[in-house]
Order: C-alpha cells, then structure tokens, then sequence
C-alpha cells in the first residue's frame, strides 16, 4: 500500500467515526419540540374526523360520525352536543407543544400522563379516528392554560397550550336541549299531577300570558290569572341531565298535556325513581322532536319537574286557618275607667 493510499483511507475513517460521533451526541441532546403541533396535520382534516373516543377509570364515551350527525353510542345512538365536540377538536387541532416534560415513566402520575388502564391513573385517554388513521393521547392535569399531555405508546410527555378538557361520562355529551315553548305558545294545559287531583288552564283572550283554571273547587277561589299561567321555568330551555330507554323507567298516570297555538299537542309523562326525576316526550307535529324523543327517557331537575307538575293546590288561593280563635269585640269601659281616662 503505498502512502498516498494511506492516506485516503485514514483520512476516511476519521470523517467515518467524525460522523458517528456527532450522530451520538445529537441524540443525546434535548429536542426542541416548542411550537410544534400535538397532532401534525390534524388542524387540516377536521372534517375526516370520523369518531372520538373518551376513557377515564370506568367510564368510557365513543361519539361517531354519520354524514352530518354526531351520536354518543353509550346512549344508543342519541344526537351529540356538536358545540361541545367542535370545541374539542378545535383545541386538539390548535393544540401546540411548550414545552418536553419527562420521559421517565416512574414520573408520568405526577403530571397525571400514565397509562389509563393503571390503578390510580388520574388522566383521560382521548382517540381521534380519521381518514389518516388514529390520533391517541393521554390528557393529564391542567397547568396554567394548558395541560400536560403524553402522545399513548411515546415515552415524552408535553405541557401544551391550548388546556384540553376531557370528559369521558356520556351523559356529559348528549345534546341536552330537550323543549323550548315559549308560555306564549300555550292555549291550553291538562295537568294529572304526582299527588291531588287533575285540573286544566286555559289562555285567557284578553290578556298576554294570563291563564283561567278551569273548574276551580267549591268554596275555593284561583289565583290571580298570570299565576295560573305555567312558570317560563316549567317548558322554556328545558334541558335533560342523560338519557335512557323509557321502557326501564316506570312511567305512571303523572302526565301534562300542551296545545298549542299551531295545533301541536305535546304529552309529558313524569316518574320519579330514587332522586331522578325523569320525563317522557310525544308530540302530534313536530317530527324532528318525535324522532328524536321517541322510546327515550329524559332525566331532568327536580325543580324542573316540579313546575311542570304543579299540584292544584298550588294555583288556588290560600284556606283559611281555622285554627286560629276569631277576636272578640273588647270590652266596654265601665264609668270609673272613662272618668279615669278624661282625666288624663
């Protein structure tokens, strides 16, 4: 080998281990994840998103996608809060990396990113199913405006901003608007209450939201016409708490009947079962509603249920209280106690 090859190939293998060397160091130095997306490419192809997935401890949601309707499945397919899903996949969409946090699995309970399947974890698993395949993560606690976050299956965990709020209950994801009658709507209202007998109200022509009770008890009088009138608590924004088959509530006689200006006659049936008050809707015309209500139960607020269901004795004027002893007329004044008094 003569020196000019020598020195060729020495000259090769110190560029050879050169090369090698600073390949070593550059992955032992920290990256620079700042400002990078949490989900490259997800902010582009929101509308491939197909399905959400949600898991915490026990509870699990899966929100799916046909055409332009979103359904919770662990709610037998009930619309979704498309809001409340929007918001989250805009958050998950912008979501941008802080900062590297720890890769040492021994520390992801301390940000709340371990596994959720591990006793104690604390995180919620969130699962983007789109056209480019799925998107898991883990969302652990929240810190400042952001939160801590682990891509599942990566060692490196991440403090991102925008916060991500991740609720795994279904009942957190229906769409809760259940009626909205205005009291102006109203003509006429046919009420079978928990307790007490039926009774019915109807619109009086001559004034705005002014009701009459129809055959009010003898010896009873009815309050004044606006208090007859139902509560705007009572079928205006209700909205339900969750969802359920109605053929495992028992329902009983507890209804309330509502015709209305346009000649929809919508039924309301009541039940009561421990400390859930639940309602069942039908109605004549509106057929978005019906589709939407039919063979469901509707868990609503007990203050809610009760302006709906407002026993009788509720729209009449107060009895008199027989308990209490008539006044006698006073006594009269003898003659020294009128002489005493005008000498005063």
């Amino acid at each position: 080998m003569n020196q000019r090859r020598f020195v060729i190939l020495l000259l090769a293998a110190l560029i050879a281990i050169s090369g090698a060397l600073f390949l070593a160091s550059q992955r032992n130095l920290p990256r620079d994840t700042r400002g990078a997306p949490l989900l490259p490419g997800l902010g582009a192809e929101l509308e491939s998103v197909t399905g959400i997935t949600l898991r915490k401890g026990a509870a699990t949601v899966s929100l799916q996608r046909s055409a332009d309707h979103w359904t919770v499945a662990e709610r037998s397919g009930y619309p979704a809060d498309v809001a409340k899903l929007r918001k989250l996949l805009l958050s998950l969409g912008d979501a941008t990396v802080v900062e590297e946090k720890t890769s040492d699995p021994a520390k992801y309970a301390l940000i709340g990113v371990e596994d959720v399947s591990a006793a104690g974890s604390t995180g919620t698993e969130i699962t983007v199913i789109a056209n480019d395949g799925k998107h898991p993560l883990i969302v652990g606690k929240p810190s400042g405006d952001g939160s801590f976050v682990r891509r599942s299956g990566e060692a490196a965990s991440y403090l991102i901003k925008p916060a991500l709020s991740a609720e795994a209950e279904p009942r957190y994801w229906i769409d809760a608007l259940l009626l909205d009658v205005a009291t102006s709507a109203i003509q006429k209202i046919a009420v079978t209450p928990p307790t007490g007998p039926p009774y019915a109200i109807h619109r009086l022509a001559s004034g705005a939201d002014n009701f009459a009770l129809d055959a009010v008890p003898p010896g009873r009088s009815a309050l004044d016409p606006r208090s007859v009138g139902p509560s705007p608590l009572a079928y205006g924004g209700l909205t339900a708490d969750d969802v359920a088959p109605a053929a495992g509530i028992g329902f009983g006689p507890t209804t309330a009947t509502l015709t209305l200006t346009d000649g929809d006659v919508i039924t309301l049936r009541g039940a009561v079962s421990g400390d859930k008050h639940w309602l069942e809707v039908k109605t004549t015309k509106n057929a978005a509603l019906d589709a939407k209500t039919q063979g469901r139960a509707f868990e609503i607020a007990a203050y809610r249920y009760d302006a709906i269901f407002r026993p009788l004795e509720q729209l009449l004027q107060p009895k008199p209280d027989k308990s209490k002893p008539k006044e006698s007329n006073p006594p009269k004044a003898t003659p020294l106690q009128s002489k005493a008094a005008g000498t005063r």
